[in-house]
């Protein structure tokens, strides 16, 4: 009997021991998270540390390439009576439309843009349509635009800008959400092209000839592409553009 009240004893210590051990070790664990989170996040629980990141990942808009200051005067070199303002204006209109068109599942909401980026952006609606999914766009927002990038090709020029957006989405699939929230905002960073295509017929077997523009009075080099008078004598030059503009022709989130 007083064998079994000794090792009872013994077993009782032991666990006491082993609660002792695991207190102490927590109270050192939670101790490191605390100081860790205060650390990182400005408060002693982690959990609200990772809302608060969180909270401030759907408040922070995205960054966006800004070659502004780089390509513009390259653009208004070649394009004199460009308007850097109103393209800008264009280019965020369309990728409002764009989004609005996606989830309205109807592509003539798009305001602006060739056929072709019109066929692209039914592909989508249609592909939607089919797995019978439905994407959401809600509260729009575009923080910043800037131009990303300014190409010279044979026959057409490209122009690049490159938009901050903030939205709240959300796809659903036969009513239930499968991506996204419509509860959270969503920060993200979209690439839209614009082009301006020459003469196709005429440039389609002259290298480059979209670049290299002489003055059919004098012979001189014109300044730019979008040149309509020669600086040299003033005769005035017809652009080899069909339609004298510009036209947008994708919209890529990047």
């Amino acid at each position: 009997m007083t064998f079994s009240i000794v090792g009872i004893i013994i077993i009782l210590v032991l666990l006491l021991t082993l609660v002792g051990i695991i207190y102490c070790a927590y109270r050192r664990i939670t101790k490191k998270v605390r100081d860790f989170s205060r650390m990182a996040f400005g408060t002693d629980s982690l959990m609200e540390g990772f809302q608060k990141v969180e909270t401030e990942y759907e408040e922070t808009p995205k960054s966006v390439s800004a070659g502004t200051s780089l390509y513009l005067p390259r653009i208004t070199k070649d394009f004199p009576d460009f308007n850097y303002d109103e393209m800008k204006s264009r280019a965020e209109n369309v990728l409002v439309s764009y989004l609005r068109a996606i989830e309205t599942e109807d592509v003539s909401g798009l305001t602006e843009g060739l056929e072709e980026f019109k066929d692209q952006l039914q592909m989508r609606i249609n592909m939607n349509a089919s797995r019978g999914e439905r994407e959401h766009f809600a509260q729009t927002k575009i923080h910043k635009t800037a131009i990303y990038q300014y190409r010279k090709l044979t026959g057409r020029c490209s122009i690049i800008f490159q938009m901050a957006v903030q939205y709240y989405y959300h796809k659903e699939k036969n009513g239930t959400i499968i991506a996204g929230s419509p509860n959270n905002k969503k920060q993200s960073r979209y690439n839209v092209e614009c082009i301006y295509i020459q003469d196709r017929d005429f440039l389609e077997n002259l290298e480059d000839a979209s670049l290299a523009r002489n003055c059919p009075n004098c012979g001189a080099p014109l300044s730019g592409i979008g040149a309509t008078k020669c600086e040299y004598c003033g005769t005035p030059v017809m652009d080899l553009n069909v339609k004298h503009s510009w036209y947008f022709n994708s919209v890529k989130e990047v």
